[in-house]
């Protein structure tokens, strides 16, 4: 049973200066890709394949490096367009989140709306892995808004935030390639459940 790993960029370099999708990885993302690579469940990744964001790219090509795969990337896989806020500080960001969890198909000040970036990771995820891959699994290295968001598309689940992942980034779910069955939700890359079938409690 080939799987597939849909694996949120670990911790950030926070530059209100710099544009959010040029962000890269701080030490401890760093490190946390690194611990992913070495992961059981990283082994029998053949084709990686992330956001072309900067904190994505440099994720997919620490893990990349380690197990002797070329990472490609795509702009279709990166995380919901909030480019008409710009940076947001926290208590700012999580209450524009909500919003855009708490109504689909609303823009939230101009953010692209769930139900689109949904429609867009979800096609991106069919074309990634209905083209010509090697034998093994798939990793795809994203962000924690589509990601949720594809995951729920997955469960056949209604969009919500009470089903985002943890804070701080680098957590994992994992479905099956051929029936896109879901494996398990959202844990951290360190968990030893990863890739495993585990309980759904998606609800």
């Amino acid at each position: 049973m080939a799987r597939v790993f849909y694996l949120t960029h670990p911790q950030v370099e926070i530059d209100p200066a710099v544009p959010v999708a040029r962000w890269p990885l701080n030490a401890q993302g760093r490190a946390r890709a690194e611990t992913a690579a070495r992961g059981a469940w990283a082994a029998g990744v053949t084709a990686i394949v992330s956001s072309e964001e900067t904190k994505a790219v440099e994720t997919a090509a620490i893990i990349g490096a380690a197990l002797g795969v070329t990472p490609t990337a795509r702009a279709d896989m990166g995380e919901n367009d909030r480019r008409s806020t710009g940076y947001l500080e926290a208590v700012a960001f999580e209450a524009m989140a909500d919003r855009f969890f708490a109504a689909p198909d609303v823009s939230a000040e101009g953010w692209e709306t769930a139900r689109a970036a949904q429609a867009r990771v979800l096609a991106a995820a069919d074309d990634v892995l209905s083209g010509d891959l090697p034998p093994g699994d798939v990793l795809l290295v994203g962000h924690g808004a589509v990601g949720t968001l594809l995951m729920t598309a997955l469960a056949g689940l209604e969009i919500s935030r009470a089903l985002d992942q943890p804070r701080g980034g680098g957590n994992v779910f994992s479905f099956d390639v051929a029936t896109r069955r879901m494996l398990h939700r959202w844990l951290a890359l360190e968990d030893p459940g990863v890739g495993l079938a585990a309980q759904l409690a998606l609800h």
